[in-house]
């Protein structure tokens, strides 16, 4: 006859070691997707038996990214907090209550043992649906944590947070999570596979530059205005202008190319290509270019609470980027600062050099035992 204790530990050991199913919210942009999925691939890791299920809306990057990545995606309404009072703040208790309903189907459906969410417009109707029925992770990239976090994380199970000093309670201090195509970045070694498949100059200095997903219509400007110099300087440019914009750049005959293009695919042989980069200063865009080892010009975005500035400070004062400000960003700006510093192979390296030991490279799969902790609970 077997011990009763020992049946109900056979029991507990059953549960515990049953296939989770991770829910994980972070839609609207890439910095909320990326981190999110970074987790999902770390979770499979250590479980491979896991089902991971992803919240997203359908006017948001995860609806591409998230495919892409091989995980479901489960469409819930957004809900958009409005930053001033207007019309729209009075039928936002509506549109939290029907959202809220719509996400608790998907959970009970999915069969969620756990719901992580990343902050934004769908991490808020998850936490409030998953509130008192499934165990809730959450997970802030900004020193300035964003209002769907400040909710989740009353009634979470766990907090994590990206940076010390994140006014949440309880907060434990990971990192954020990164794929780990980035944190695994050999750059010398991919280097001549990725100048090939861009089209850039074997050996010249390269400038790679990016304003977010969508690109920036003031870095664009500023950087294809000092074209010339770039040419003059012998330094190539690797510039991604977002898909809804253009961008017509001069060429230069016998000189390095300026390679404009919509979207970089593949992020990590773009900061491979490179040797310095121009850049916004979101919370993942930051981790991964010190993760890389890249010498960086930040550019914070010029409207929000600040925390694109707060973001690039680690770097700035570890002396492995240059803050410029959006307003002070001009061609002649550009040539005046940027020119020089990516054609100074010693401050590259040294810059580079810097950079080394920013940031948590682990960060995804620590988050990932705690969100497989919590939903074991």
């Amino acid at each position: 006859m077997t011990d009763p204790a020992v049946g109900a530990d056979r029991a507990s050991r059953a549960v515990d070691q049953a296939a989770p199913t991770v829910v994980v919210a972070g839609g609207g942009t890439a910095g909320h997707i990326e981190p999110a999925l970074a987790l999902a691939d770390a979770v499979k890791r250590l479980r491979p038996d896991a089902k991971i299920v992803a919240l997203g809306t359908a006017r948001g990057l995860e609806t591409k990214l998230v495919p892409e990545r091989g995980y479901p995606l489960e469409l819930i309404p957004p809900v958009p907090m409005p930053r001033k009072p207007t019309p729209e703040l009075l039928r936002l208790p509506l549109k939290v209550r029907d959202s809220v309903k719509k996400t608790r189907e998907v959970l009970e459906r999915v069969g969620a043992d756990v719901v992580v969410g990343f902050g934004g417009y769908v991490a808020l109707p998850a936490y409030l649906a998953a509130r008192g029925r499934v165990p809730i992770v959450v997970h802030e990239a900004n020193k300035t944590a964003g209002l769907a976090n400040k909710v989740g994380a009353r009634f979470a199970a766990r907090v994590a947070v990206a940076v010390p000093g994140t006014p949440l309670p309880n907060a434990e201090v990971v990192g954020i999570p990164l794929r780990r195509s980035i944190t695994s970045l050999d750059r010398a070694a991919l280097r001549a596979e990725a100048r090939a498949h861009f089209g850039l100059d074997p050996d010249a200095p390269t400038l790679l530059v990016f304003g977010g997903s969508q690109g920036a219509a003031s870095i664009n400007n500023a950087i294809s205005g000092a074209a010339k110099d770039f040419a003059d300087a012998g330094i190539g440019v690797l510039h991604a202008h977002g898909p809804k914009n253009t961008l017509v750049v001069q060429e230069f005959p016998d000189k390095p190319a300026y390679v404009p293009v919509p979207y970089l695919e593949r992020m990590d042989l773009a900061y491979a290509a490179a040797d310095a980069v121009l850049c916004r200063s979101g919370a993942m865009t930051a981790a991964e270019v010190s993760a890389v080892g890249l010498p960086a010009i930040f550019v914070p975005l010029p409207h929000g609470n600040g925390e694109q500035g707060l973001n690039a400070k680690p770097a700035v004062d570890a002396g492995a980027a240059l803050l410029v400000e959006d307003a002070d960003l001009t061609a002649g700006k550009v040539a005046e600062l940027v020119v020089p510093l990516v054609a100074d192979k010693a401050r590259v390296a040294e810059m580079s050099a810097a950079a080394v030991g920013l940031g948590h490279r682990e960060a995804d799969e620590v988050l990932a035992r705690i969100v497989l902790e919590a939903a074991a609970k």
